[in-house]
């Protein structure tokens, strides 16, 4: 093409666009479509919301929230796979991805489901397959528990990889998902694995703290390779396992060691922040993945600009 053009001016400006085009789209390749995983890896704190309803009236109001996640909590709500896909899709901002020139939503979806982790393989090849960016996993007491959940988010891996262990059991089959993420199935291979494990990776492994038990096992817990972040979610079944009131010096005692062991092994932590001045304290504590409302996290950031 370049030998039809006389002028070397002429030749040099399409030598710089093919260079731009190139460098964009290498760029595009390098990013995590996991906005929660691309913010966590350059050292910054995420910010998320609950919700239990799956409107697409909701999905498209969350999708443009100034929040970087949403989790569905099905958990203490139906298990409503139909309604989470039809939540994933409506959270899908063509308008969004033409300015952003990549592929990465504004928001993550995230879902917490029932039962506890080592019964819940099924549940989760659900999920993934539907195109969730991760999985929250209720109850986490002990390292065998945390390896089951890490091992039902990865795939079976290839002789020779980098990454083997743990070796993972979730069956293939994303169509749903390639989709929802609008890459290839061989560029979804190579996404879809857990981070930090493989620092390629956009599933994000979530193990919820609740018990005495899962106090007593945490460096277990938060050392076993695959998990992204551990979360305390809003401290109730820690506070009843425990046998003690909300508000308790023994429960905050048993926040700050979670957060001890996130530090200790270099993995998100995540904890709910009821009001303002809460997303302030806990951000300024080093809690990197902040659960709580649009007004509380706006407020939240104010004051933490203001000091």
């Amino acid at each position: 093409m370049l030998k039809k053009l006389r002028h070397p001016f002429q030749a040099a400006i399409v030598a710089v666009l093919l260079l731009s085009s190139v460098i964009s789209f290498a760029q595009q390749k390098s990013v995590h479509l996991n906005p929660v995983i691309a913010k966590l890896e350059e050292g910054k704190t995420v910010f998320g919301l609950t919700t239990a309803d799956l409107s697409l009236a909701y999905a498209r109001e969350v999708a443009r929230a100034p929040v970087d996640f949403v989790y569905a909590d099905m958990e203490h709500n139906p298990l409503d796979f139909p309604g989470l896909h039809l939540f994933l899709m409506g959270m899908t901002d063509k308008a969004m991805v033409l300015k952003k020139g990549n592929l990465q939503p504004n928001v993550a979806l995230f879902a917490r489901f029932p039962p506890e982790a080592d019964q819940s393989q099924w549940v989760v090849k659900q999920a993934l397959d539907i195109g969730l960016h991760g999985v929250i996993f209720n109850g986490v007491d002990t390292r065998e528990q945390a390896l089951i959940a890490v091992k039902s988010m990865r795939y079976p891996q290839l002789k020779g990889s980098k990454y083997y262990e743990p070796n993972g059991t979730r069956g293939a089959g994303s169509a749903n998902a390639t989709w929802i993420w609008g890459i290839s199935g061989e560029e979804y291979d190579r996404h879809a694995d857990l981070w930090p494990l493989n620092p390629e990776g956009d599933l994000l492994a979530i193990l919820m703290i609740e018990s005495v038990e899962g106090l007593q096992n945490l460096d277990a817990i938060a050392s076993t390779p695959g998990v992204g972040a551990l979360f305390v979610g809003a401290a109730n079944d820690l506070t009843r396992s425990m046998g003690v009131r909300p508000g308790s010096p023994e429960v905050e005692a048993g926040l700050q060691k979670i957060l001890g062991a996130c530090k200790a092994h270099k993995i998100g932590c995540a904890i709910t922040a009821t009001t303002a001045n809460d997303v302030a304290k806990r951000v300024k504590e080093g809690w990197n993945i902040i659960r709580s409302t649009v007004p509380a996290i706006n407020d939240g950031r104010a004051l933490l600009e203001k000091k």
